[in-house]
């Protein structure tokens, strides 16, 4: 399955801030959206990524400082990016072996989504059960 596929079911809606926002605001989006990361964008190109454990990190490093930081003080960078017609295996193999859990997906250098390690395991598991029930049906009409 293509991560287009994912994206056409999911949506192309990314959550992103600015180079300069501040983490609390950051924590803020986060909490109130339900998500693990939002995107940094600079004059429209994907300069970073800000997840939970960016700011988790941060709290170890500056305590309770880090709320005053901005996402560029934190972000994750440069970005690890896929593209649309990429396999879901090929970007869970990617996130196992960067050992992250979202990928921007670009097309032609144009933000078109992000996946998260969670839509690519929903992926996989709709994928077997319509192989499972498309076995079963097969079974039965033999």
């Amino acid at each position: 399955m293509a991560i287009a596929t994912i994206l056409r079911d999911k949506g192309g809606e990314v959550a992103s801030v600015a180079p300069e926002s501040l983490v609390s605001d950051i924590v803020a989006e986060l909490t109130t959206r339900r998500i693990g990361a939002v995107l940094v964008i600079d004059a429209g190109a994907v300069v970073g990524v800000v997840s939970e454990r960016d700011v988790v990190r941060g709290l170890a490093g500056h305590r309770g400082e880090v709320l005053a930081l901005t996402a560029r003080d934190v972000m994750t960078a440069p970005v690890v990016t896929i593209s649309p017609d990429q396999t879901v295996a090929e970007a869970m193999e990617l996130m196992t072996d960067r050992r992250i859990r979202h990928l921007p997906v670009l097309d032609s250098g144009a933000l078109v989504g992000l996946v998260s390690i969670g839509d690519l395991v929903k992926a996989r598991i709709d994928e077997a059960e319509r192989e499972a029930l498309a076995l079963k049906d097969y079974i039965a009409a033999g």
